[in-house]
């Protein structure tokens, strides 16, 4: 199992996430991933920088450490041929080291440019056609096409990299896996269920073969425990309404509300907090026996990475490399 560093955009500025993305590669992370948002989840987190500049300045300040988008909506805010361009560039920049992540969006974010919220079938249609765009326009050559949502006009990526970017895709349940495995390099899913990988295998054309399937652990460590559980409850707590919760509501304060009876025991439950190995390495476990080849841990607190760095370099890695 290969082990990944979140720069969470959430949480933390601009140069702030490109130097723990050094740091990060320092003390050995296999990989990194970026989240991509106009706005934080809760108020309390108070971050939200383009993640696309910090893609591109990371992947010019590392040399060994992978990248990834965790995950990008090609479909409003951006538009696919745009995201082409993004991540031709960035896989330019980084030589070979880049993954462009992709899914359905949140409203959180996709809002802000005025569309509305399609119903999740509409949205799950267009970011197929999105990733027809892109695979197009990755192919090489101009690239025309007209969809149902979408129309390109002689577009053309005139800087390919010589290794194809290779694109996942975020999914939830068996529709998502069996529209979008045929036509991904890698799964990305945040719950641990081995259906969703098992599925994802048996629904990719045969002359690929199994893939990554990259996963997501949030962590709130800390050497005072209930300090790191209380951290966790006030910027984490979105956490448990759920992808189908999560991709509707439009703000923060929508956030705030339909977690306002989420209690700090709750938030203990789900995410390991404190100090200790083993309570990391039990949740890693699920992961890895549903499955999973790639696992990226977010530290909660934009305040707290250093130490979580040192912690990850001295006990956390060893200890995962050692039981996975």
């Amino acid at each position: 199992m290969r082990f990944g560093y979140t720069l969470m955009t959430e949480q933390a500025g601009p140069k702030e996430l490109v130097r723990f993305a050094i740091d990060a590669e320092d003390v050995g992370f296999d990989f990194e991933v970026s989240s991509d948002h106009t706005s934080p989840w809760l108020v309390e987190q108070g971050h939200s920088p383009y993640a696309w500049s910090v893609l591109g300045a990371a992947a010019w300040a590392t040399e060994r450490v992978e990248l990834m988008s965790y995950v990008t909506c090609p479909t409003m805010r951006y538009h696919p041929a745009v995201i082409a361009q993004k991540a031709a560039t960035t896989q330019l920049l980084s030589d070979g080291r880049f993954t462009l992540g992709l899914g359905a969006g949140e409203n959180l974010n996709e809002h802000v440019v005025g569309q509305g919220w399609p119903a999740v079938n509409v949205r799950h249609d267009m970011l197929a056609e999105a990733i027809q765009v892109i695979h197009g326009l990755f192919d090489g050559g101009y690239v025309n096409y007209a969809g149902e949502h979408f129309r390109v006009d002689s577009a053309k990526l005139w800087d390919l990299p010589e290794v194809r970017t290779p694109i996942g895709v975020a999914v939830s349940g068996g529709q998502s896996v069996q529209r979008f495995a045929p036509v991904a390099d890698a799964m990305i899913a945040v719950q641990p269920e081995k259906q969703l990988c098992e599925e994802w295998d048996a629904h990719r054309v045969a002359e690929q073969g199994p893939s990554r399937k990259i996963g997501q652990l949030p962590v709130s460590w800390g050497t005072d425990r209930e300090a790191a559980i209380e951290r966790a409850h006030e910027q984490f707590r979105w956490f448990a309404g759920g992808w189908k919760v999560n991709s509707e509501l439009p703000g923060p304060s929508g956030f705030a509300a339909a977690t306002q009876f989420v209690t700090k025991d709750d938030v203990a439950k789900a995410i390991p907090c404190g100090p200790d190995v083993d309570p990391i390495v039990e949740k890693v476990r699920a992961f890895a026996d549903a499955g999973f080849t790639d696992l990226a841990l977010v530290q909660i607190g934009g305040d707290q990475q250093d130490g979580f760095l040192d912690f990850a370099r001295d006990s956390l890695l060893p200890a995962l490399r050692s039981s996975f």
